[in-house]
């Protein structure tokens, strides 16, 4: 048995472990769809619902690790849903598509026109 903030922490989901902490506290984190406590063991077989940024993991448990591992031995740590993959790509897609969507000048703006700009910004 290990803590949820642990595990999350050492199978690479948060870059430190007080942040997976925090979200865990926050409500971002179910164990078997239920909310719980950074305190709370998790064990082999656990269903993970991860909430992050846009994206949301449904992952089952494998294997157990205190220390933080090397990411291609953290993925062995867990079993994302087919449902989960699916979502995921298609946000990612989404993405994609609102980013190339949006219009990006051509150039940086001469200094004259950051003046101009600035201008404008002051006087709002």
């Amino acid at each position: 048995m290990i803590r949820i903030d642990k595990w999350l922490w050492a199978a690479r989901f948060y870059k430190t472990r007080s942040i997976a902490k925090k979200h865990v506290e926050q409500g971002k984190v179910r164990i078997n769809g239920q909310k719980c406590k950074p305190s709370r063991n998790v064990a082999v077989d656990d269903m993970l619902t991860i909430k992050k940024l846009d994206f949301t993991w449904e992952v089952k448990v494998l294997g157990l690790a205190e220390k933080r591992v090397g990411a291609k031995i953290a993925v062995t740590l867990y079993q994302e849903t087919e449902e989960s993959i699916k979502e995921r790509e298609a946000s990612i897609a989404i993405s994609r598509m609102e980013y190339q969507s949006t219009p990006k000048p051509d150039s940086r703006p001469t200094k004259k026109q950051r003046r101009d700009i600035k201008n404008l910004k002051s006087r709002q």
